[in-house]
């Protein structure tokens, strides 16, 4: 069973939960679709989408979600788990990895992609970030000091990626459709309009 990877070992407790009648197929079909869905209060990247796009226009939440995040995201969703977020400014950028295992504010994100957990990922963003995030596309210069957190089981992460230019006229919503979960990790940026 250690040959398995993690998609495997889960495909096999899933299925031993099924045939012994502990879960319905179709609950946990709908469970992912609402964690995925972009609507709702349901953990997904959407919430964390929303609240970087409120942080953008409103600014006392932003200060608020800086300041005390925990109690800010109260009004989106209850954390299980500490969260700090951090801001990323045209000199500072953050990512997100979890060196141990997967610890991944999944009440903001959604599910974890599966990259995030392997090993590679994990190991590599810590020993060169550059080249990693280079990989994803993303080309941090030198004159950007870059920064890498550590998930931990008792404190996730969130970044607050900086607006996109050219944004001043959208409204919160059409903001929330730049925000990627990979922006909201590090590993990416938002959309352009």
């Amino acid at each position: 069973m250690s040959d398995l990877t993690p998609a495997q070992r889960t495909e096999i407790v899933e299925r031993q939960l099924r045939e012994h009648g502990h879960i319905d197929p179709d609950d946990v079909d709908a469970a992912i679709a609402r964690a995925e869905s972009a609507s709702g209060d349901y953990p997904s990247p959407a919430l964390g989408a929303r609240v970087v796009a409120r942080a953008w226009t409103d600014p006392s939440f932003r200060a608020g979600l800086l300041a005390d995040p925990v109690n800010t995201l109260s009004q989106f969703h209850t954390l299980t788990v500490p969260i700090a977020v951090l801001e990323d400014t045209p000199s500072l950028h953050h990512v997100i990895v979890c060196t141990l295992c997967s610890c991944y504010p999944s009440e903001l994100l959604g599910n974890p992609p599966q990259w995030y957990k392997s090993f590679e990922y994990r190991s590599r963003v810590v020993r060169e970030p550059r080249v990693v995030l280079a990989e994803f596309g993303m080309d941090i210069g030198p004159e950007v000091e870059l920064r890498v957190h550590d998930s931990t089981a008792e404190q996730r992460y969130l970044v607050l990626p900086l607006r996109p230019v050219g944004t001043d006229d959208l409204d919160e919503n059409r903001l929330t459709a730049l925000v990627t979960r990979n922006c909201l990790i590090g590993t990416g940026r938002p959309l352009l309009p």
